[in-house]
């Protein structure tokens, strides 16, 4: 994992080193920021950063694009295979940071290359992958399956692509003139733009970490993928080796420990490595919150209700047991995310107060040398219009939308997107779900009983929301490195193309019916909560089971306590559980928390037994692990269902 940025004081950052050498050689990022008018912060950067770097060293590079193309169309798989299993997504630019210097450091090592691909064509190589394989197509694990559980159909590909392309589009063009407020004038901190700077100082500092790290990834990459081949990929080559799986084998072993009832409520051992990983990233607080939820509802909550309620009588299985549960946990995260940002109110009050302070250099001329290399804000304005017409029709003709409703949803939208990025620069944590649950309440009361316009409403939300504050990380990323702001926009526009190709697709063959989701192999915890939510705001409360009403005032004020709590008990909160991971744990499989809680116990005897191998090693592992258990995991789904999807695809 990154080391700490060592502090500067404000505006300290060295002037570019003279004669032909390394001009990062002595360089140090401006973590601290400048001081100043907003003028002299910018001419500041300029001077000492951008000049000598970003006005002469290649950026976005042919080589750049497409290798982010690349490795970010590969990595958008394992956020899709992920989030349809978990709910969860993780950033991939700094895997893919650590994978293009490796992957350019052997071609130019062999011959092939005549030159090392750049510290800044990297940065902008990041921009396009975390594009490709993060923010794009990120709702298709929440509110596009969330419309294919409610309708027991999926959409047509042509409109999921056209969805999911102007969606990224509108989000991406919308953070134009929050960048150079939040990022140029305000400094804010955006902290995991900071860890890819220092990430990419490291690798390009000193090759042999940059080398280590790359062999960490590649190794347990290589071996997860033998593991899950070896755990669900024999049976494709002969039926008969199914026997001898590792999920057979594990099968076998439930049936003895645990028993039919325990299995039939999801208590029960699971061999994926991928979620141990995860486990190791979110850490020990997160990781025992999801095992206390576990516990809670799989082990005390769901047996009660088999026991005790005529109606939940003699069912068993994930799919008919989430239906009673998922209501705690998403009244539980809906609260804490709703009261935390709440709790923000003076970033709220800052993002709306900066709104005119965005567009001045739009209505100004100023010798700022600046102007010249920031992304003209007629690019936000043309991307908002163009973007604005487009889903305003796709709305209308895939749900009867009222282009009024289409049109304050994207208003909407920008001002909710607005606060979300500011969150993120704060925090480093995108309060996306608050954001889409806040235009669901909201489009609840303005088309109530519509339940795929409460969807399709916080699916432009939250599709904005995480493209505009994924791009602003980036763009973070690029500041502290003396990067030109614009062509780093451009490199992070390319990643849409795709994304979008990749991700829809893979959706499709992932996800062919709506029997797809909701199953063992695909419980698909965030179109569950987004389901459950446009449930309650079409139907009403009353229309619920008393027990499901019950749960969600408890799970709501079991939320509202855990935000609190923390807050009136500072020297506890560390002990206090995350309603994120308490809640998530009532919407999919016990045995899920379950891995996520062993990783995060290994990453935490890790850590203390030698942090400064945790430090290097944790991230690149892990990373390896999820990247190589998800292909493998995508690949083997396509080599069952793929075939017959292209036939459907094709009309065939």
């Amino acid at each position: 994992m990154p080391t700490t940025p060592e502090k500067r004081r404000a505006g300290s950052a060295p002037p570019p080193a003279a004669g032909p050498g390394d001009p990062y050689a002595d360089y140090e990022l401006p973590v601290e920021g400048f001081k100043g008018d907003p003028d002299q912060i910018e001419r500041q950067w300029f001077e000492q950063c951008y000049v000598g770097r970003g006005d002469t060293i290649p950026q976005l590079t042919w080589r750049a694009i497409i290798m982010g193309s690349v490795l970010g169309g590969i990595l958008s798989l394992t956020n899709l295979y992920i989030g349809l299993k978990a709910g969860w997504g993780f950033g991939v630019a700094i895997t893919a940071c650590i994978l293009s210097y490796a992957i350019w450091t052997s071609i130019h090592r062999v011959g092939l290359a005549r030159t090392k691909m750049t510290i800044l064509e990297n940065n902008c190589m990041q921009s396009t992958a975390s594009s490709a394989g993060y923010s794009t197509g990120g709702t298709l694990v929440s509110a596009f399956s969330a419309y294919i559980l409610l309708n027991n159909q999926t959409l047509p590909m042509p409109l999921m692509f056209g969805w999911v392309f102007f969606l990224a589009v509108l989000g991406v063009t919308m953070a134009i003139p929050m960048k150079r407020q939040m990022i140029n004038t305000e400094q804010l901190r955006f902290p995991s733009g900071i860890a890819a700077a220092e990430t990419l100082r490291a690798l390009h500092a000193t090759g042999e970490k940059g080398a280590r790290a790359a062999r960490a990834l590649g190794i347990f990459g290589g071996l997860t993928l033998v593991s899950q081949f070896w755990s669900d990929g024999l049976r494709l080559i002969n039926a008969k080796l199914e026997a001898f799986q590792i999920s057979t084998w594990v099968n076998n072993l439930n049936q003895v420990v645990f028993g039919p009832a325990w299995v039939g409520r999801t208590v029960m051992f699971l061999w994926d490595p991928i979620f141990i990983a995860a486990g190791m990233i979110v850490g020990m607080r997160v990781g025992l919150s999801m095992m206390v939820g576990a516990v809670t509802c799989w082990m005390i909550f769901v047996p009660l209700v088999q026991a005790y309620i005529p109606d939940a009588s003699g069912i068993s299985g994930y799919r008919a047991l989430v239906q009673w549960s998922l209501w705690g946990g998403v009244a539980c995260m809906v609260t804490s995310s709703i009261l935390a940002v709440l709790m923000q109110w003076r970033s709220a009050l800052r993002a709306f107060a900066s709104i005119g302070d965005m567009f001045r250099d739009a209505k100004t001329q100023s010798t700022n040398p600046v102007d010249a290399i920031e992304t003209p804000i007629s690019w936000f304005i043309w991307g908002q219009l163009v973007s604005l017409i487009a889903l305003g029709w796709l709305a209308h003709y895939t749900f009867h939308m009222p282009w009024w409703q289409s049109v304050l949803a994207v208003l909407l939208s920008f001002a909710l997107a607005l606060v979300a990025c500011r969150v993120t620069g704060e925090t480093d944590t995108t309060p996306v779900g608050a954001m889409g649950k806040i235009m669901q309440l909201t489009f609840g009361v303005l088309s109530p009983g519509n339940m795929n316009v409460n969807l399709m409403s916080a699916n432009i939300t939250a599709g904005a929301a995480t493209s505009s504050a994924d791009l602003l990380t980036d763009l973070k990323s690029g500041y502290l490195l003396g990067a030109n702001p614009t062509k780093q926009f451009i490199a992070q526009f390319a990643g849409i193309f795709i994304g979008t190709l990749v991700t829809v697709s893979a959706f499709g063959v992932l996800v062919p019916n709506a029997a797809a989701l909701g199953s063992d192999q695909f419980p698909a915890p965030a179109a569950q909560a987004w389901k459950g939510v446009a449930e309650a705001m079409a139907l009403g409360i009353s229309h619920l089971h008393p027990v499901k009403v019950w749960s969600m005032a408890i799970g709501g004020l079991v939320g509202i306590l855990l935000i609190v709590m923390p807050r009136l008990f500072p020297k506890h909160a560390r002990w206090m559980p995350s309603p994120a991971g308490v809640g998530l744990a009532w919407t999919f499989h016990w045995f899920y928390s379950l891995l996520f809680f062993a990783g995060a116990v290994v990453g935490s005897i890790w850590h203390r037994r030698n942090a400064e191998q945790s430090d290097e090693f944790l991230f690149p592992v892990a990373s390896g692990v999820i990247a190589g258990g998800a292909i493998m995991g995508v690949a083997l789904i396509f080599i069952e269902n793929g075939p017959e999807m292209l036939r459907q695809f094709l009309g065939r």
